[in-house]
């Protein structure tokens, strides 16, 4: 997931921007459709995990408000338009961003308590607390593009969400991969959405020779 024109408004950026967000969303309604869709029946490869819906749902309510919260003002708030026009809307979705996004992290754990996935779940989690907490202190700092940066990698942490349930229609995925290493499957994924971003907010550094 490359950012670096989330920085640089150039015509070619703009044209990438598109892209991005089109390809991003693109793939949450394709995840909505094949995996969280299918819960409202009883679809047999996803018995048991529906219920253990039911039962969490106490907890997984709250969890997913907060998640498609952050996964919809992510967009907004990284528009150029929305950030000049409405400066004091930005700002209450960027607090809405921040609360959201520690409700869904310690929702998360809390789902994920006892289970064998939890190391993966609270490395997310912590992943993506920091990266947020780190975009709200240098928006306070007016920080603004260092601000930015980690906002970037706040909002793919926010995607590995969507992008990790890719998957589910994969039948290996459910009866062979085991909660280990679906634990472990989490924890790439975060890691991998962190360092792509940073490979697009360096890319100029990276492709650059500076005689």
């Amino acid at each position: 997931m490359s950012t670096s024109t989330l920085i640089t408004p150039t015509s070619g950026g703009s044209r990438f921007k598109v892209i991005l967000w089109a390809s991003l969303a693109l793939t949450t309604i394709f995840v909505f459709i094949t995996s969280e869709l299918l819960l409202i029946t009883d679809y047999p490869m996803y018995h048991a995990y529906r219920l253990q819906v039911i039962a969490d749902r106490h907890l997984l309510i709250p969890h997913t408000l907060a998640g498609i919260l952050a996964l919809v003002i992510g967009p907004i708030n990284f528009s150029s338009r929305v950030r000049r026009r409405y400066l004091r809307l930005h700002r209450i979705f960027g607090y809405i961003y921040v609360i959201s996004v520690f409700v869904g992290s310690f929702t998360g754990i809390a789902l994920a308590a006892g289970r064998p996935g939890l190391p993966g779940t609270s490395m997310q989690a912590a992943a993506w607390m920091v990266c947020t907490t780190a975009a709200f202190i240098t928006a306070r700092n007016r920080q603004i593009t260092v601000h930015r940066q980690w906002m970037a990698r706040s909002y793919a942490v926010t995607f590995t969400f969507v992008s990790s349930r890719v998957l589910n229609l994969v039948p290996a995925y459910w009866s062979h991969l085991g909660d280990v290493l679906a634990a472990v499957g989490v924890i790439a994924f975060t890691l991998a959405s962190i360092v792509l971003v940073d490979l697009g907010l360096n890319w100029r550094e990276l492709t650059t020779r500076h005689d």
